[in-house]
């Protein structure tokens, strides 16, 4: 195939999808999202130390913002975990923990986690199994859409299409409402 025509393609499936999210909402395309104030869905994934892996049951008792994103090394992706590795101290300080979720392998995020410093997990969902579990899954890849979930396993916000350079800082303000409510 030659350059042009392999360009063209990527170029026409590109605006094939952006033209679906614009007429479609967001989680329709990822499937059927869980219901707010109900229990999230629990996982189980390998994480990117290799050490072995990582269940959100694992939290119970912490604040966990579980946030989906497309591929490492990316330059939104890239941005978003910056912003919530910049904002760690501040999560820790709540009593949350930050979950990353994509479909990239263990060797890509552990790369991924030492080129950014990176000190939260990166979890690996190669099949999208838990990415389709909370309507974050495109084909391939995870969708940009982020959940809080209480102390107790309950699904309390969800985010979808989130702006990565302003996103952690959602979040916090949203953690801070939620916090003083529950």
């Amino acid at each position: 195939m030659s350059r042009r025509l392999f360009l063209s393609f990527f170029l026409s499936l590109g605006l094939a999808v952006f033209s679906l999210t614009l007429t479609s909402p967001a989680w329709a395309l990822g499937g059927k999202l869980p219901t707010l104030n109900q229990p999230a869905p629990n996982f189980t994934l390998p994480t990117n130390s290799g050490e072995g892996k990582i269940s959100l049951s694992d939290y119970q008792g912490q604040w966990v913002v579980l946030y989906f994103y497309p591929q490492d090394f990316t330059s939104g992706c890239t941005l978003e975990a910056r912003r919530f590795q910049q904002d760690l101290p501040k999560y820790r300080a709540k009593n949350t923990r930050i979950l990353g979720v994509s479909a990239d392998n263990i060797q890509s995020h552990a790369e991924f986690c030492d080129s950014e410093g990176l000190k939260f997990p990166l979890l690996a969902d190669v099949d999208g199994k838990v990415s389709k579990a909370y309507g974050s899954w495109l084909n391939f890849i995870s969708m940009r859409h982020t959940f809080i979930i209480d102390p107790d396993g309950i699904l309390r916000e969800i985010f979808l299409g989130v702006n990565p350079a302003l996103h952690s800082q959602e979040v916090l303000a949203r953690l801070d409402e939620l916090q003083q409510t529950i």
